[in-house]
């Protein structure tokens, strides 16, 4: 099964522009940022229902001490099993210490198809020391004779951006989100349907509207026994209500208005901003705000963002299934070393977390898949650098000084500081 073209994906024209400028003003040596504007990006734990989809939920309550016995929860989709594994333990800078480099690999939908990508990078993931963050469709654990349950906002019940899963592949996808979580991983949302522009879609949701999508990718993966019928699956390892902490919006769409609804239910972070310099992060309304980043793209004079997708479309015009089969392997060059421009900078620069979203594609005969592994093997194992998932990035900001925090805000992307006297007050 394969997904369907993403709808409004041609509408990126915007970005090379926009970081042509951005680039231009890095090289003028200034540190200012993005105003977060949609234009850019579209070149591209709260206790939450497990019966129903519900308007929202309350702010979760702080996590109580696991008595070493697994609870199964609601009809045996989910349960606690404690702690998650492979945790990084969160420890407040020292002065004088350089901050560690994070790199953050996230993944969009989620699915494992017929392609096997979601096996592919959980199993690099445990090779190179990398936990990741998977942003789950919540619909790809939904079988297509029940998609009438899915009510996406402004649109008819069942309606849906991408293909409802196949049984087989619901069930693939169940293994390895119980595989992900084992290792470390972070399962976060890519919400339900992937509605874009120009369907109405995030960027036209109201508040409320957002929390009715919510509630309901919190609902496919709390019930997707109910929903499948199977019996034969273990529940997922990990209580759903507990355990999201953030996610991406389809198309970096609609930020403003989710952002209420993500607090709503004690969202930790969000990574739906359009996109941003490589710069430590801040907070937008109470919630980490971890944008794709601008990083210097190989032989142009403009940045791209930190996406998969956007080197495809700068490449190939975003034919998200072919282009030049000859130009392949210089088009792989060119995104690992996209990634690496932008992985050095900051390196070597202001430690500023680097984010890289990817999505289970073969696009252009799978040359960016290659390009993310081949990042993930070089930056994981340098000295100083943790691969690791969003949730385990808001853990390490969220014990820092924020004077601290505030002062590396300030740094540009490339510039390096005396760490041993930077941050000594």
């Amino acid at each position: 099964m394969r997904k369907r073209q993403r709808q409004g994906a041609v509408a990126g024209a915007a970005v090379a522009g926009v970081a042509a400028v951005v680039a231009l003003a890095l090289m003028a040596g200034g540190s200012g940022g993005s105003d977060g504007s949609s234009e850019q990006g579209k070149d591209t734990t709260a206790t939450a229902p497990r019966k129903k989809p519900v308007a929202h939920a309350p702010a979760v309550s702080a996590t109580p001490s696991w008595d070493g016995k697994t609870e199964v929860i609601g009809d045996g989709s989910t349960s606690y099993t404690g702690p998650q594994p492979k945790q990084l333990k969160p420890e407040k800078l020292k002065p004088g210490e350089k901050p560690p480099q994070f790199v953050v690999f996230s993944w969009d939908g989620a699915l494992e198809n017929d392609d096997h990508l979601f096996s592919r990078f959980r199993e690099l993931g445990e090779r190179y020391d990398a936990q990741m963050t998977f942003f789950l469709s919540g619909i790809y654990l939904l079988p297509d004779a029940k998609r009438k349950l899915y009510h996406a906002p402004l649109h008819s019940a069942g309606a849906s951006a991408i293909d409802f899963p196949t049984e087989e592949h619901i069930k693939e996808t169940l293994e390895q989100l119980r595989l992900a979580y084992e290792d470390g991983n972070e399962i976060g949302t890519h919400f339900n349907g992937h509605f874009c522009a120009p369907d109405p879609g995030g960027a036209k949701w109201s508040t409320e509207e957002w929390r009715s999508e919510i509630a309901q990718a919190y609902s496919f993966v709390q019930n997707w026994k109910t929903n499948t019928g199977f019996t034969d699956i273990p529940p997922l390892p990990f209580d759903y209500a507990r355990e999201l902490a953030g996610g991406r919006a389809p198309c970096l769409e609609g930020q403003k208005n989710l952002l209420p609804a993500a607090k709503s239910y004690g969202w930790r972070y969000d990574a739906s901003s359009p996109g941003e310099f490589q710069v430590w992060p801040a907070k937008k309304n109470d919630i980490w705000n971890f944008p794709l980043q601008l990083m210097p793209f190989p032989g142009k004079d403009f940045q791209v963002l930190s996406m998969d997708f956007n080197f495809l479309y700068n490449q190939s015009g975003g034919e998200v299934t072919q282009g030049d089969p000859a130009k392949y392997p210089q088009w792989e060059k060119q995104a690992v070393q996209g990634y690496l421009n932008g992985f050095q900078r900051v390196y070597n620069g202001s430690r500023a977390p680097l984010f890289i979203g990817n999505h289970f594609e073969t696009w252009n005969g799978g040359i960016y898949m290659q390009a993310v592994e081949d990042v993930m093997k070089d930056v994981c194992r340098r000295d100083g650098v943790r691969c690791v998932s969003f949730k385990e990035l808001c853990d390490w900001l969220d014990v820092q000084d924020p004077d601290v925090l505030a002062k590396m805000r300030n740094l540009d992307p490339g510039q390096s500081p005396d760490w041993s006297t930077f941050l000594k007050k």
